[in-house]
């Protein structure tokens, strides 16, 4: 399991790479110094018209005082994913942009659109559109399908945590991952890695 965890993060990471390479087609930098959480869902399998199965897994990591934080596993399902939803295998990404939105993560199931705001994020260095998302949504998300990144619709989209992850890696639960003193849960290193913007091996507590 701690292998699956590994490469679950790994693949998170290096899909929010892959999009921030060409600023002027990525997540605004204002916005994303601004975010208390991002969460990426990477190579999601369309069900339908819906985001589940096995294709929805992803993390989801916190900002702290000490950087970004461990990354959190989650589960995705349910609801309309907008106009992607023809594509075989999509990435999503998620800005949340309060402490309000990261603390419905906490909760056994958080449901896109509902207690917090979501909208399709701005993409680019426009800083007038990020600024406008800000007043609009607690909650921006993205999407990425065949190397077209934009702004993505993900109402009604429920999250869960994947604590059968967060417990044999950490041995705590999302909610404890989540809290307010994530940055004093650090110890020895593992191969889970960080991101926004960071690829070095994250101290972790791995537990087997």
């Amino acid at each position: 399991m701690i292998k699956e965890a590994a490469e679950q993060s790994s693949r998170a990471a290096k899909a929010f790479e892959a999009i921030m390479q060409v600023p002027d087609k990525a997540i605004p930098r204002e916005l994303l110094s601004r975010a208390k959480a991002v969460a990426v869902f990477p190579q999601v399998i369309k069900v339908a018209v819906t985001v589940g199965g096995e294709g929805g897994r992803g993390v989801v990591s916190r900002r702290t005082d000490a950087g970004w934080g461990d990354p959190v596993f989650l589960r995705g399902g349910g609801g309309s994913v907008g106009p992607q939803i023809g594509a075989s295998s999509t990435d999503y990404f998620l800005l949340l942009m309060n402490d309000d939105s990261v603390a419905a993560l906490m909760k056994d199931k958080f449901e896109l659109g509902g207690e917090a705001g979501v909208a399709a994020g701005p993409v680019g260095r426009n800083a007038g559109a990020a600024t406008d998302a800000l007043m609009h949504a607690a909650i921006l998300s993205y999407s990425r399908s065949r190397g077209l990144f934009a702004g993505a619709d993900v109402k009604g989209v429920v999250l869960r945590p994947e604590n059968d992850l967060n417990i044999a890696v950490y041995s705590k639960t999302a909610r404890e991952l989540l809290s307010d003193d994530v940055s004093k849960a650090r110890a020895p290193e593992s191969s889970l890695k960080s991101f926004p913007g960071d690829d070095r091996p994250l101290h972790n507590r791995c537990s087997k």
